[in-house]
């Protein structure tokens, strides 16, 4: 009998196969000092097996009553739990060398991880479970139709790489779609050279506004043609075409 009632308004989709909890560990590859949290722990399928490599964990989880399982199970000198919603929490108040897992929730993983890329600087890894297309957005290069806004900003910010999938039935209840597990590694602050990263944000959300048109139209209000000729980027092109490196062209020629 289930012990808890899935709440579809959180996205809540349990892990259950071992198997996809021992690649998950084994790829995480924890060790005791780890300063790590893990997001969402819901019953504890994967918080039990990390707490064994580490001996202490911090976890982020925002349903009472999953708190309250995870408070019989675990003692409190061996997990910190932190109420609250992961899309509100303030991550600095972690430390550094911060390592981040989670078997993220479909319905918030696009804002979470623009809200996770904020506290890159402090980050030394993240190991997240996704949707598969989510995935495939977040690794896409440019060319595709998986290549948009998610793709552009993350890269900018972290190395990614596609670590293996993740079948439904490896969830209960089983979602209608696929997953995978990403590994995110922050790119050191020396290679972000971008001068003005809000400016940048704006930049990359204007060209993906309306992807199918050129740029000289999506970014019309911010550089003209010329500007962009000037900088090899064609004005007819558009936002899929362009790689990581010219929209950092692109913000530094505006922000100058």
């Amino acid at each position: 009998m289930r012990q808890h009632v899935p709440r579809k308004r959180f996205g809540q989709n349990f892990l259950v196969s071992p198997d996809i909890v021992a690649a998950i560990v084994a790829a995480v590859t924890p060790v005791p000092g780890d300063n790590l949290i893990e997001i969402g722990p819901g019953l504890g399928a994967l918080t039990g097996p990390l707490l064994e490599k580490l001996g202490r964990l911090q976890v982020v989880e925002i349903d009472r009553d999953l708190i309250a399982t995870l408070r019989r199970k675990f003692s409190p000198e061996h997990l910190a739990i932190h109420e609250g919603d992961a899309l509100k929490f303030d991550f600095a108040g972690l430390g550094d060398g911060l390592r981040v897992v989670g078997n993220l929730p479909y319905n918030i993983s696009t804002p979470l991880l623009f809200h996770l890329a904020r506290y890159a600087l402090q980050v030394r890894d993240m190991h997240f479970m996704l949707q598969k297309e989510v995935v495939d957005r977040m690794v896409a290069s440019p060319g595709g139709g998986e290549y948009g806004r998610l793709s552009v900003m993350l890269q900018y910010r972290f190395e990614m790489e596609r670590m293996f999938p993740v079948p439904a039935e490896a969830f209960d209840p089983a979602p209608k779609v696929d997953s995978a597990v990403v590994r995110m590694v922050p790119r050191p602050a020396d290679a972000l050279l971008a001068r003005d990263e809000d400016l940048f944000g704006r930049v990359v959300k204007a060209a993906f506004g309306q992807r199918r048109k050129m740029l000289r139209n999506t970014l019309g209000g911010m550089i003209g043609v010329a500007e962009l000729a000037a900088l090899d980027i064609d004005p007819t092109a558009r936002a899929e075409e362009l790689a990581v490196a010219d929209f950092v062209k692109v913000v530094n020629s505006l922000a100058a």
